[in-house]
């Protein structure tokens, strides 16, 4: 598929300027390419519209990724996303181009973490592995490949082999990552206590219908008491983006050069605001679906990053009433 953005050129940004430069072509290309996104801006009245700056461009509810094929062109999709489901419809996230994604996250975790190879990675994802189309588990998959250990590897719900792996892995002198769900980790915590302070223990989320919901903050206390770390790590992503932001402690997330998040009026969701609000993500290597998406996450600015404090109940009311077909 061709652009007038050149794929390369998403993962070379080093600066503000060069991100908005190409995510305004980006949202050229999309306004003609995306047929969902494209009747989105007429409902809006804004077929014709030109936006200046990032700040002025519309952003799809995330919800119509449950309703409509999100999609640019006529291209076929060569693997379907599919979230878990456990608010009602699932969402399906239409992937033309799998080596953009594999680009994202493999550049991504590199940026924040260094080569995937210098890690054993421990992945306790079990929610994800029961069932298919998740992109953790492509992610999390090619990863653990990149990482050409003999220890690396998933653990469904067998404890007892997930803790000799730990143990195999400490005598030797790579880095660990123990990444999971975090009702998973949790579980770990409460059977398991153990000294895992040289481990580096990351949660992607995840509590719905498995356990009472905690805050951020509690499920972090618990497992850095457990495992004796000073911090946890955390992920942010979601079916409907190809790139990831990651936190090294207290739910201060950072996104990689080629995704950027901005703040909402969570009353007018057409107007930002600077600090705090309704969580909107620019995600430029979505270029082939739609790189701007109002999420149905509530956040604020911390620092130069960002913290998620909770969800937008009313946000699939929002998407799912627009565009009816």
């Amino acid at each position: 598929m061709l652009t007038e953005v050149k794929i390369q050129d998403l993962f070379r940004i080093s600066n503000d300027e060069e991100f908005e430069k190409i995510a305004l072509q980006v949202f050229e290309f999309q306004k003609n390419q995306n047929s969902v996104y494209k009747n989105y801006l007429k409902f809006l009245g804004k077929e014709d519209f030109l936006p200046q700056k990032i700040s002025e461009i519309p952003f799809l509810p995330i919800s119509f990724f449950k309703s409509h094929q999100v999609i640019c062109g006529k291209q076929d999709a060569k693997q379907i996303f599919t979230s878990s489901g456990t608010g009602g419809m699932q969402s399906r996230h239409l992937v033309s181009d799998l080596e953009v994604y594999r680009q994202s996250y493999r550049q991504g975790f590199q940026y924040f973490y260094g080569p995937p190879s210098e890690y054993h990675i421990l992945a306790l994802l079990p929610s994800y592995l029961e069932r298919e189309g998740s992109s953790l588990i492509y992610m999390v998959e090619d990863l653990i490949q990149l990482s050409n250990s003999e220890i690396s590897g998933f653990f469904l719900n067998n404890m007892e082999e997930l803790i000799q792996s730990l143990h195999a892995a400490r005598k030797t002198n790579r880095k660990i990552l123990l990444l999971g769900v975090s009702f998973a980790l949790l579980d770990l915590a409460e059977s398991h206590p153990m000294d895992l302070s040289d481990v580096l223990i990351m949660e992607t989320g995840g509590m719905k219908g498995r356990r009472e919901e905690i805050t951020r903050e509690e499920l972090h206390g618990i497992l850095k008491n457990s495992f004796q770390v000073k911090q946890v790590h955390s992920e942010y992503g979601m079916t409907e983006l190809l790139s990831q932001a990651y936190s090294d402690g207290n739910g201060i997330f950072n996104c990689p050069p080629w995704m950027k998040v901005i703040f909402r009026n969570t009353y007018d969701p057409f107007e930002l605001n600077k600090n705090s609000g309704g969580v909107n993500v620019i995600d430029l290597a979505n270029i082939y679906s739609c790189s701007f998406i109002e999420t149905a996450d509530l956040g604020r600015v911390h620092g130069r990053g960002f913290e998620i404090l909770g969800r937008l109940d009313n946000s699939d009311i929002r998407g799912c009433n627009l565009m009816i077909e």
